[in-house]
């Protein structure tokens, strides 16, 4: 999808200077509907924590064979997110948009329902191509239809959406889990456990799809195929009439023309081959995800069951560390502006250093073997205090700066193209911490965590040296 950066330049009317303002109700209505994509996003990735332990069985299944399972969505994702921008640009944000919803509900219905293990293989490829859309589509149309004023404070909402996601997730299968008297195996109306835990997405995807038919076409798209008095509409709906609509409307359509497409080819011509600042977002997108943190969302519930925690009791520590997870994306929210990402990014990795290395120390006193594993109480205290302030430090960090400089730090000229290279190489190193896993903490619980201790006191080093700091600079001043 082309960028929006150059009409965000031009200058508009202060909310409420116009003559009619515009409806903040409906623009947050609009954007909230929007990130729902986000939310399936948050949901679908981290849904099958619950679901793991249950397909082992059900499946007979090693742990190298499940990785690839777990992590077949990811595959899906990278497809899902290199298609989204293009398809957009054909046929529309919200058509994108609703294709995307019914990939949710296919691959909701299919994974619930598997006759084999690579029947469930390919419903997770379907549903990560959907959330390889909703990924794109959902941050790209929030831009679009938000007033500036209001832009920075409504692009948060996607963000918000997906770790929410994540926590109705692990809300939803602990409550199914009960349901189940504990057994994720167990019958609950005809199907097992983890067969609802995997279906009961249904339910907002269609919500999705649905609400789909609330929300505008995004003024740009329109501009594009000719509609200019629809986007005036669309743009007077969400900004309120004003005397500037008919000049806004030529500054988008000035700016689409002038427009440089980025291609990879102007991504090269550094001394390693690519830029140097490709490089930097390249690190950014890869360091995020070797400290480990979506071993929280997709095995956390196995991660306990690991060390003697019963079921019931893994699923919550689940739950409350998707709360965490929600607490830390707040707060970054609030900070990432007033502190500065570089600042912000630095306390996390610290911090993700710390509590890594403290769970590390705490693994390492796991004794027994197969169903009779334990953790001495000291260390359990430890290891369950450790993973929350890891996730804590991540999600008020990490999470959040990573998206925000990936926005931020490339020149206008190729941002488009090195975002899908950073992006690309997100996709591979999630892929790589996922299906690597379950093998590594079979062989050595505690040195798989010394290694993503290592990766987060690594990054600090890479902050202080290669990330520029953006904040209060203009687009146009990066590069």
């Amino acid at each position: 999808m082309t960028s929006t950066a150059q009409e965000a330049q031009t200058p508009q009317p202060r909310p409420g200077t116009g003559a009619h303002t515009a409806p903040l109700g409906r623009v947050v209505f609009i954007t909230a509907a929007a990130a729902m994509g986000g939310f399936l996003f948050g949901y679908d990735s981290s849904v099958i924590n619950g679901a793991v332990e249950a397909i082992r069985g059900r499946f007979d299944v090693g742990s190298a064979m499940l990785a690839q399972v777990i992590a077949a969505a990811l595959i899906g994702s990278a497809i899902g997110a290199a298609v989204a921008g293009r398809t957009a640009d054909r046929i529309g944000r919200i058509k994108v948009m609703r294709l995307a919803a019914v990939l949710f509900v296919v691959s909701a219905v299919g994974s619930s329902l598997p006759f084999a293990l690579w029947d469930l293989a390919m419903w997770r490829v379907l549903g990560g191509i959907a959330i390889g859309m909703a990924s794109v589509i959902g941050p790209a149309y929030i831009a679009e239809v938000s007033p500036p004023a209001y832009r920075g404070r409504l692009a948060s909402f996607q963000q918000g959406a997906i770790v929410l996601g994540i926590a109705v997730s692990q809300l939803v299968n602990w409550g199914i889990l009960n349901l189940a008297d504990g057994k994720q195996r167990g019958d609950v109306a005809g199907l097992e456990a983890w067969q609802w835990m995997l279906g009961i997405m249904v339910i907002p995807a269609v919500g999705y799809f649905l609400l789909s038919f609330a929300i505008p076409e995004s003024p740009r798209f329109l501009i594009s195929v000719g509609r200019q008095d629809k986007a005036r509409e669309v743009l007077a709906g969400v900004e309120g009439e004003h005397e500037g609509l008919d000049t806004r409307i030529g500054d988008i359509e000035t700016a689409m023309r002038s427009e440089h497409r980025s291609t990879f080819r102007d991504l090269l011509g550094g001394r390693f081959g690519l830029l140097p600042i490709v490089w930097v977002g390249i690190g950014l997108s890869v360091f995020q995800q070797l400290v480990g943190i979506n071993v929280v969302f997709y095995y956390s519930s196995t991660l306990w069951q690991s060390v003697g925690i019963n079921p019931e009791s893994s699923f919550f520590y689940s739950f409350t560390t998707s709360i965490v997870n929600i607490i830390g994306t707040a707060i970054a929210m609030v900070f990432v502006d007033r502190v500065g990402r570089k600042p912000l990014a630095l306390i996390g990795s610290v911090g993700m250093a710390l509590s890594l290395g403290s769970v590390a120390w705490a693994f390492s006193a796991k004794t027994g073997s197969g169903d009779n594993v334990s953790l001495p109480d000291a260390q359990g205290v430890v290891a369950l205090v450790g993973a929350h302030t890891f996730t804590l430090f991540f999600a008020l960090s990490w999470g959040v700066v990573v998206w925000v400089l990936l926005g931020e730090i490339f020149p206008n000229k190729i941002r488009a193209a090195a975002l899908g290279v950073a992006a690309s190489a997100q996709w591979v190193a999630n892929w790589a911490i996922t299906a690597s896993f379950p093998s590594l903490s079979e062989w050595n619980l505690s040195a798989t965590y010394v290694g993503y201790t290592v990766f987060a006191l690594l990054s600090i080093p890479f902050i202080l040296k290669w990330v520029p700091e953006p904040k209060g600079k203009a687009l146009e001043e990066m590069g």
